[in-house]
């Protein structure tokens, strides 16, 4: 019996109940599964214990199995923290950087970082994921995500990047024979566009200095999508309530009038979140500074 547990090991075994099968783990690890299930294999006769149910479909965790599992993702997070001192020593960014982020968000601005970043800095890669399901970014593996809104992890770090303001827009077509709104509570009598969730509530809170305006809408269109929601407002389908950064390259070409001005809801903060349990690399502290000191000139080459 070995004396003690190769780290490569749990690695394989952390990865195979991360993706929840030995093809995606192999991928993700750009190794062999023959490979991987070897380490598996020896891991579970090194604890004389099963930690898997292996079917020819699926691959689940058993109990003790998960156990192991919180234990090893504690155990390699202190070996990739020693690494990170030792990295930090160097001061040079390098490796693999994963990051995830909303689909919308990713595509119109932090695609430009990380084009910005990987110009910087040679010695890195990136894996991005633009998804808009919430990420457990420890539990599947992130460096950090970028998230628009409210926060609502309390065991991760955030770095707040700068915030995303909010317009009303309508297409000329739109507004082509129809009065303008003049205060909020007008949009009561046109078409709107909002961006919620199905089944919600199409409420909007409206702000224009110290006056707030709660107006309650029946939208032509309710669509959970904002880059969706920018294009069914430029089709002329009604008033929409959008981000400025995603609205602008159209208002540049006249594609979108703004309607109301001045009235809009609160801006969104923008946060890199990773870990509180993690020394923070010199590769996920060279994204986020770029993020920051990029910010506003991003935001604003989109117009």
């Amino acid at each position: 019996m070995e004396a003690t547990i190769d780290p490569a090991q749990l690695r394989a075994f952390v990865a195979v109940v991360r993706s929840g099968s030995f093809t995606r783990a192999a991928e993700a690890l750009s190794t062999r599964k023959s490979h991987l299930s070897r380490l598996v294999i020896r891991l579970e006769a090194r604890l004389d214990a099963h930690l898997l149910h292996r079917t020819t479909r699926s691959v689940t965790v058993t109990e003790l199995g998960q156990e192991v599992y919180e234990r090893a993702v504690s155990i390699l997070d202190a070996l990739e923290d020693t690494d990170r001192l030792a990295e930090s020593a160097k001061g040079e960014p390098q490796g693999v950087l994963r990051l995830t982020c909303g689909e919308e968000f990713g595509l119109c601005v932090v695609s430009r970082w990380i084009a910005g970043y990987l110009a910087n800095h040679p010695r890195i890669r990136v894996e991005a994921d633009y998804t808009n399901r919430m990420v457990d970014i420890v539990r599947e593996g992130y460096d950090l995500a970028i998230r628009v809104g409210a926060l609502g992890d309390g065991d991760l770090t955030a770095a707040k990047l700068g915030e995303a303001d909010y317009a009303l827009f309508a297409s000329p077509g739109y507004l082509n024979g129809r009065d303008a709104p003049k205060s909020p509570q007008d949009l009561d009598a046109h078409d709107t566009v909002v961006f919620a969730a199905p089944g919600r509530s199409a409420e909007l809170e409206l702000r224009r200095g110290a006056d707030c305006e709660i107006v309650r809408l029946v939208p032509r269109l309710l669509i959970n999508n904002n880059l969706a929601a920018r294009d069914a407002v430029a089709a002329g389908i009604g008033i929409g309530l959008l981000p400025r950064f995603q609205a602008a390259q159209l208002l540049t070409e006249g594609r979108l009038h703004e309607v109301l001005p001045g009235w809009s809801k609160p801006p969104a903060p923008v946060h890199a979140v990773f870990s509180s349990t993690r020394y923070p690399t010199p590769k996920v502290r060279a994204f986020v500074d770029h993020a920051k000191k990029t910010f506003t000139s991003t935001l604003s080459a989109l117009g």
